[in-house]
């Protein structure tokens, strides 16, 4: 079951041979989308794929950084919130796959909003084997351009927790700049940890594109 099964008034096709686009035409009732990068593609995350998404939150590598108490959320719980994702309107997620095939992580768009223009970014790497190997950067870099040339939309956001360094680190890499601090949002091994707001804006990222 692809998660884009229903086309939005606010989602602007892209043009025939857009970088990173498929030029396919988009049948009636889907949008046909595959985002290509230097070394990632991303496509629709499948119902079936839940189990593989299930099983790297349950990672205590993975689960770490993801901040959910308690660890491991029980399988069900876990199941039922992806199935609901997979079926809202305002959330597209994307299966992260190398140029070779290998699913390695998932990426998103959440709580889309087409007055506001904006949406909230997560991914996940869940093949710790494909971590600091520059996959997650190229995936957002392809969501990004997807989000605001494809959905037109205006800025994109996320939260990270202080503690997840290489994630900032990353974020930054791709034009995403601080904008708050959620203090003391997460308490953990005995201490409080901050939650970071970060974002980028439509303008941010063209130029960005340009200066190469």
């Amino acid at each position: 079951m692809p998660l884009l099964r229903t086309p939005r008034p606010w989602l602007r096709r892209p043009q025939a041979g857009s970088a990173g686009e498929s030029s396919a035409p988009v049948p009636a009732g889907q949008v046909a989308t595959s985002l290509v990068g230097e070394s990632t593609r991303l496509r629709p995350l499948r119902s079936s794929e839940i189990p593989i998404l299930l099983s790297w939150m349950r990672d205590p590598q993975v689960g770490y950084y993801l901040g959910r108490l308690p660890f491991p959320i029980p399988w069900d719980v876990e199941a039922r919130w992806l199935e609901e994702s997979l079926a809202d309107p305002r959330v597209q997620l994307f299966a992260i796959e190398t140029r070779e095939g290998r699913l390695i992580g998932n990426i998103g768009l959440h709580h889309l909003d087409p007055a506001a223009a904006q949406g909230e970014l997560s991914i996940v790497i869940g093949e710790v084997d494909h971590w600091d190997r520059g996959y997650g950067s190229d995936a957002i870099r392809s969501l990004l351009r997807y989000a605001f040339e494809s959905l037109n939309l205006e800025r994109v956001h996320l939260r990270v927790y202080e503690f997840n360094q290489r994630a900032v680190r990353c974020y930054e890499k791709c034009g995403f700049q601080r904008e708050g601090t959620t203090r003391a949002a997460l308490y953990r091994d005995g201490r409080f940890y901050d939650e970071v707001s970060m974002a980028i804006q439509k303008r941010q990222f063209l130029a960005q594109e340009q200066s190469g």
